[in-house]
């Protein structure tokens, strides 16, 4: 895909990632962007930091009124959208105790979303013949994030439904990316991380931590090239590929890594 001149929404674009690709999608030559997040302040800021193109707006991605009243919007002023990434996300750092009300907000954000949105932006992209959806879901979502129960069942979840909307539409002019990044250095992992969640404590051990930055140019790479998974952290195809081969093996390696962390 080429974003010289194309209208973009991105969800969860005031911080992180969210903000990263904003930015990167208006330099390179985004006829507007539309910030859509649940803090409107820090949309607008982020709006306010990249320029004209960028447009700021409170969005509940839970509420699937909200999500069709920002696509309608952005399709009466713009004529159009032709990129709608998908990318609000929550953890909930605990296993199967976390609450119900933990697994909802999960369900809700990481998964839900997501059908929300494509429910709205596919009739519009299916009557141009065409349209691109980033939806990003993690290296969790083709691995395991250990410490974190509600959060790789969602985010499973996640890239299945992505999978399912390329398979179901990619004939019908619609592509379909699913962003699976790892370790990446966002509000999100340093509040894991101080608040002791074991997946951030994983995550940090690694070292294979990205900026927000490095993960925009490798979605940039991948919404180039059509390509349905974008891994900017090459290694996962291989931890994905180790875990397919010898699932017991897999298991028992990050075992190993838990109870080193929680000696």
């Amino acid at each position: 895909m080429n974003l010289t001149d194309r209208i973009v929404v991105v969800t969860g674009g005031a911080g992180g990632i969210g903000a990263a690709l904003s930015r990167r999608f208006a330099a390179e030559g985004a006829a507007a962007v539309v910030i859509a997040d649940l803090d409107a302040d820090a949309a607008r800021a982020v709006a306010e930091s990249i320029g004209p193109v960028a447009h700021a707006t409170g969005l509940d991605v839970t509420d699937e009124e909200q999500v069709r009243a920002i696509v309608d919007d952005t399709e009466r002023r713009f004529g159009r959208i032709d990129l709608f990434c998908a990318n609000a996300g929550v953890t909930t750092g605990g296993g199967v105790e976390v609450d119900d009300a933990g697994w909802d907000r999960a369900w809700r954000v990481n998964v839900l979303a997501h059908v929300y949105s494509a429910r709205a932006v596919l009739p519009g992209m299916l009557s141009r013949g065409g349209g691109h959806l980033l939806h990003t879901c993690s290296a969790a979502g083709v691995l395991t994030a250990v410490g974190d129960a509600a959060y790789t069942a969602t985010k499973h979840a996640s890239v299945g439904f992505a999978e399912w909307l390329s398979i179901t539409y990619r004939d019908r002019g619609i592509r379909v990316s699913a962003l699976c990044p790892q370790g990446v250095d966002t509000p999100m992992l340093a509040d894991g991380i101080r608040e002791g969640h074991l997946g951030a404590r994983v995550i940090e051990a690694s070292g294979a931590v990205l900026t927000p930055d490095q993960v925009a140019d490798a979605a940039i790479a991948g919404l180039a090239e059509e390509r349905f998974l974008i891994l900017p952290h090459p290694e996962v195809a291989d931890y994905a590929r180790r875990r397919a081969e010898d699932p017991d093996g897999w298991q028992a390696g990050l075992r190993k890594l838990v109870r080193r962390l929680t000696a």
